[in-house]
């Protein structure tokens, strides 16, 4: 395509075209709709709502909370939620094991938002973390996060949420292959339809804090396991970006059917370069330390929350995302639907 040649001041005035709010609109370039958004939302096993401190606004909720929010999500125009459990310290083990019940928190939230709004779509988090003593994402061995024990546990856990009616499996534990391990299981078990979204660029990041506080997994016990404060073993080393690329191109080969970066805005080149190398679409997570270094700005009367919100927001779309999960999506499909 050539390009029309720029023309010299004062025949070439850029601000003409930001003169009034109809023109601005007319030739905005990148379009944020509730469309855009997925809801991370985190549920529980009581009743009733629970605030996250390190979250303003954000509240774990119960199954019956969940399936209201279905509700609403379907009302403001999002198009699927993200649900993330919080579990009990006492029903926890070194294995994970109640990640593969059919009957825990997970089945019955999947179930309650899918018979809520079955127009929602529903997105599941492959990943043994919130249901480990040790807060890691897989199983341990001599110290160390072992890869294949895990995708054997990651399997019979993705299985149990499809069953339960889950449209997207989103493994986020960074163990290698286990994407291929879920498509090949979800073929054999007539499950073809389910959908994969890779957590295929996720770094380890500082920027997690809050979410593990949110799912009850803030500190990460020992387990026997070398610097467990961390997970540098399988999460990506923030300082890459061509490894980035290389990840993507594994998960897509083994059968994802979407990708994700993550954390967010601290890697808007990372979401630019896997967008422009492949042509699937790619996902940002706009993650919880984000979300909560926003909404401490904008308590302190440092930022305009709501127009912060939206800018961060339309960066990722920007950065040419083909959609952002965040913890604003229901406030900001408000604002958008205003």
């Amino acid at each position: 395509m050539t390009k029309a040649p720029l023309a010299a001041y004062p025949a070439l005035r850029l601000r003409r075209l930001r003169q009034a709010d109809w023109v601005r609109r007319l030739v905005r370039e990148t379009v944020l709709t509730p469309a855009d958004l997925i809801w991370s939302m985190v549920v529980h096993e009581g009743e009733g709502t629970i605030p996250v401190a390190s979250m303003p606004g954000i509240s774990r909720l119960s199954v019956k909370d969940c399936a209201a929010a279905a509700k609403e999500a379907k009302a403001l125009g999002i198009p699927a939620i993200a649900v993330f459990p919080h579990i009990d310290g006492a029903k926890k083990d070194a294995a994970g094991t109640l990640a593969l019940d059919p009957d825990g928190v997970v089945a019955r939230a999947v179930k309650a938002m899918k018979d809520a709004a079955p127009e929602v779509g529903i997105m599941c988090d492959v990943a043994l973390d919130p249901f480990t003593t040790h807060g890691h994402d897989g199983i341990i061995e001599g110290g160390k996060v072992v890869n294949d024990a895990t995708i054997e546990q990651l399997v019979a856990q993705g299985l149990m949420q499809a069953r339960a009616g889950c449209d997207i499996l989103a493994p986020s534990d960074m163990m290698d292959g286990r994407c291929g391990a879920l498509r090949r299981a979800l073929e054999a078990e007539g499950l073809q339809d389910v959908m994969i979204m890779s957590y295929a660029a996720k770094y380890a990041s500082a920027f997690y804090g809050p979410y593990r506080e949110a799912i009850g997994s803030g500190k990460l016990g020992t387990g026997g396991v070398e610097n467990p404060a961390d997970k540098k073993t399988y999460q990506m080393d923030p300082a890459n970006h061509a490894e980035a690329l290389r990840e993507v191109a594994l998960d897509i080969a083994e059968g994802a059917d979407m990708v994700m970066v993550k954390p967010g805005l601290p890697y808007l080149d990372i979401v630019r370069q896997v967008v422009d190398a492949f042509s699937l679409p790619t996902f940002a997570f706009q993650v919880s330390g984000e979300y909560a270094m926003l909404m401490a700005a904008a308590q302190n009367g440092w930022l305009d929350e709501d127009r912060a919100i939206l800018e961060s927001l339309g960066a990722f779309k920007r950065a040419g995302a083909a959609g952002i999960i965040s913890y604003f999506a229901p406030r900001a499909a408000r604002m958008l639907g205003a």
